[in-house]
């Protein structure tokens, strides 16, 4: 669910040329780019399945750390975010059944009395929801966890009609995409309550069953639990699971590399049984995104390449694990990838359906080191790398995070005096001085690019 400054991670989604896409690398290529990532410390372990046109699989997983079984095409994972497309099917299916429609107001299919938010005469639609420009902001302004190792556990039904009420939209509905956890997670709610059961139950009933996804739930059973890899945060500490209440849509569910390619090939291929037309609805273009490149369907991105290649993706994460699945329009390649740590793995995954694709290199090891609180005191501060977006620096005894713009907070690891690094990104700090010694200013390193920054006074 996580996501970072576009100048960072997106990077990898501006116009390069690429070759034709070709088949997906062999078994011992996809080996060669996981192993120095996982040996460097970027994830704890991952597993990669592809699965090409005729429907022929394979799998490669590694790592994880010593006294951990190993990783297969079994293990469990959260897969966060990539749950909104499942949501997606589940409108899908209701739409093809004649249930709902696609510009039915969200209202409609909530409480009697809820109030939902308007703009300029008009309502928010199930389709608003669907394609991310519901006008809705990313979280809700009333969401303030008990506990911030598992901050969708406490957040009610209640909690969330009390906002629907009080919002006010800051734009016209429809007119940009905003990524919102809150839209996507209202809208599995109020499809769940249509059908009168749980959104668990309504995702397994219309979607899971039918593809036979036995292994892909919300709540796990204790055969499944054993085989949940342990989550690990950027720095390679131990991960809480999350468990996501009321907006369980917007990514609750876990799942296996074994049962998501089963998903991404019934998405691939439109004739499948028993779902593909269903699936089908869920892809094209629908609304603008966030980039001329891409393009939203019903959940899915899809991303135009140069090569005139359209990649249809999701990628998702939580407190302790990332995902990536996706296929490509033109081969039919279908590709997951499921990681046990909080850092991306988006590249690797349009790499494997893409192979011209950039690959960011694989990290140097860095080692942190402990500063005393008052050298990290004379960090803190805001720093402008533009007129519209910042990098804040702040401290928690002797740890420094930093916090971009619209963005989550995360820690900065000191190499030595004024050199810090990121472990959820590949990115460096490095803390400028005026001529009194003060720290002026910062320089963020990532991807060959060094950007600049003056603190406020």
């Amino acid at each position: 669910m996580i996501r970072l400054p576009r100048r960072i991670v997106l990077l990898a989604l501006l116009p390069v040329a690429l070759p034709l896409a070709a088949q997906a690398p062999s078994d011992s290529a996809i080996l060669a780019i996981l192993q120095p990532r996982v040996d460097a410390g970027v994830w704890a372990g991952v597993v990669v399945g592809v699965v090409d046109k005729g429907g022929v699989r394979r799998t490669v997983a590694y790592g994880p750390k010593a006294g951990v079984a190993p990783l297969d095409e079994r293990t469990v994972f959260e897969i966060g975010s990539i749950t909104k497309t499942f949501t997606a099917a589940i409108l899908a299916d209701m739409v093809r059944r004649g249930e709902v429609a696609l510009d039915d107001p969200v209202a409609k299919y909530l409480p009697p009395g809820t109030v939902v938010p308007s703009r300029d005469g008009k309502q928010i639609t199930l389709l608003d929801l669907a394609t991310q420009t519901s006008g809705l902001p990313r979280m809700p302004a009333n969401f303030a966890p008990r506990n911030p190792n598992d901050p969708y556990a406490d957040y009610t039904p209640a909690q969330l009609y009390d906002f629907l009420r009080s919002y006010q939209l800051t734009r016209g509905i429809g007119e940009r995409y905003e990524y919102s956890n809150l839209g996507t997670g209202l809208l599995g709610h109020a499809l769940a309550l249509y059908v009168g059961k749980s959104y668990e139950a309504t995702v397994t009933e219309r979607v899971l069953k039918p593809l036979r996804m036995d292994d892909t739930r919300i709540t796990l059973t204790d055969a499944q639990r054993r085989r949940l890899a342990p989550g690990h945060s950027p720095d390679g500490a131990l991960a809480a699971s999350w468990e996501i209440r009321t907006l369980e849509g917007a990514g609750a569910l876990r799942s296996t590399v074994k049962d998501m390619l089963t998903y991404i090939r019934a998405n691939a291929d439109s004739t499948s049984a028993p779902l593909g037309a269903t699936m089908a609805l869920t892809h094209g273009a629908r609304r603008p995104g966030g980039s001329p490149a891409v393009a939203l369907g019903l959940a899915w991105h899809r991303l135009r390449l140069p090569s005139g290649n359209v990649i249809v993706f999701h990628n998702g994460g939580t407190g302790g694990y990332r995902s990536f699945t996706g296929y490509s329009e033109r081969t039919g390649e279908g590709v997951v990838v499921l990681a046990n740590s909080a850092t991306s793995v988006d590249e690797v995954g349009f790499r494997l359906l893409e192979p011209g694709f950039p690959l960011p290199p694989v990290p140097k090891q860095r080692t942190a080191v402990a500063l005393p609180e008052a050298t990290l005191e004379r960090y803190v501060g805001t720093f402008d790398l533009a007129p519209t977006f910042a990098i804040v620096i702040t401290r928690d005894a002797t740890q420094l995070y930093l916090q971009a713009t619209g963005q989550p907070k995360f820690p900065l690891f000191a190499e030595k005096d004024d050199e810090f690094f990121l472990k959820v990104v590949d990115a460096q700090i490095s803390f400028t001085r005026d001529s009194t010694g003060a720290v002026a200013g910062l320089i963020l390193r990532q991807n060959g690019a060094n950007q600049p920054a003056r603190k406020r006074p």
